[in-house]
């Protein structure tokens, strides 16, 4: 290479160096400029302004941390900087983010921590902060002038685990009107790194039953929410309640020998097959398909939302071999189950797509009976499942 050609050269590499910084900070100088219309979000600490939502969906925080070097909004897997002003607040905000609920944290010089602005939801493992983006279809959650249910918590000790536990129970707000009534129970499960807070918090579920209810859209039920790890505890251990995202070995166990019949004494439920169901997202639903299909003479109702029993293998299934040839005789399953249904959101994440896909190919060369739903614009999300809960609620525990 001549002079003449490495100068020509060396000017088109920094021609093009300026030329990409230029875009970038013009992409960036476009980022930030938001609609003025940012509003407190609904799941905000009482009184605090911030974290706020706009029109575009847009989430913008602020935060006073005088001290740091360097604090971003990590939100949808994405890190935004934000800018201190001469008093120590940072403030910013994101991109447009989907309609729904998102988990998000502030970090602050490396350190992830919460937003002190917001509730806080366990996600992820951990108890953080929460976002509500309005969806247009809110309005099947939306807290209404209406009869409302109640959740409670219920404390019980499982032997199987060898700890205390807690479930929180959903009864329909004429639950303590009709004493004489008896109500069918849905068994509804969180998915992986989430607890049995998720659906009343993050999920809605005792408000989407509320306005089901009240439309006469749904029968009254009774529905549990439990915690879904469990851990056989080893003799003479002191266990504590597991966490950690998988660790449901005994589930099963404490499901049918301990959750079942406690709520059963302790609720006016009507505590047969037909008036049982089970449902749940994500890890949830596949342990709502494991533990039904292997206890149809307990459950006739089973939902899986975002979720299946082969997840995460998107091969074919052969049902001579698939959970021990349970689904081999497909015209036996259709008389004993009463309502097989599945959910998935249009833009979920591989390899939830062709898992799903690949089960419900199963089912139908088997010719079984199941309902599916589509929840359109959506991810491996709450709105997702919220969305599903109203589906499959509407269609639960009603005579065909």
């Amino acid at each position: 290479m001549n002079k003449h050609c490495y100068i020509n050269f060396r000017c088109i590499f920094i021609f093009v160096t300026i030329i990409l910084s230029c875009s970038h900070s013009l992409a960036q100088n476009i980022q930030i400029k938001a609609t003025e219309d940012f509003k407190p979000s609904s799941v905000n600490q009482p009184g605090k302004q911030y974290p706020q939502v706009n029109s575009e969906g847009r989430v913008r925080v602020s935060i006073s941390v005088p001290q740091a070097m360097k604090v971003q909004l990590d939100i949808g897997a994405v890190k935004y900087d934000l800018v201190k002003d001469e008093k120590g607040i940072w403030t910013g905000e994101s991109a447009p983010q989907v309609e729904g609920f998102h988990y998000y944290q502030l970090n602050v010089d490396g350190a992830s921590v919460p937003d002190l602005g917001s509730l806080f939801f366990y996600g992820a493992g951990r108890w953080g902060s929460g976002i509500e983006i309005p969806a247009k279809d809110q309005d099947f959650y939306a807290l209404k002038d209406l009869p409302h249910g109640i959740v409670s918590q219920k404390i019980y000790f499982s032997k199987t685990t060898n700890a205390w536990i807690r479930c929180f129970v959903y009864t329909p707000s004429d639950y303590d009107k009709n004493l004489t009534t008896r109500y069918p129970v849905l068994y509804l499960q969180h998915g992986s790194g989430e607890d049995e807070t998720g659906w009343a918090n993050q999920g809605k579920a005792n408000l989407i039953l509320d306005n089901l209810i009240a439309e006469k859209k749904a029968v009254p039920m009774i529905i549990v929410m439990d915690n879904g790890y469990a851990t056989k505890s080893k003799p003479k251990e002191v266990n504590t309640q597991p966490t950690g995202i998988g660790a449901f070995n005994a589930f099963k166990e404490v499901l049918m020998n301990e959750i079942i019949p406690m709520i059963d004494a302790s609720y006016r439920t009507l505590a047969d097959r037909e008036h049982r169901a089970m449902a749940g997202l994500s890890m949830g639903a596949n342990q709502t398909i494991q533990i039904t299909i292997n206890n149809l003479d307990k459950f006739a109702s089973i939902g899986g939302f975002s979720g299946t029993s082969n997840y995460p293998s998107t091969a074919a299934i052969d049902p001579s071999t698939f959970m021990n040839g349970k689904f081999k005789d497909g015209e036996a399953l259709n008389k004993q189950i009463k309502l097989f249904w599945l959910g998935l959101g249009t833009k979920e994440p591989n390899p939830f797509p062709g898992s799903v896909a690949a089960f419900r190919t199963m089912l139908e060369k088997q010719n079984i009976k199941y309902g599916y739903y589509e929840s359109v614009g959506t991810s491996h999300e709450w709105l997702t499942w919220r969305r599903c809960l109203y589906e499959f609620a509407s269609l639960l525990f009603k005579e065909k």
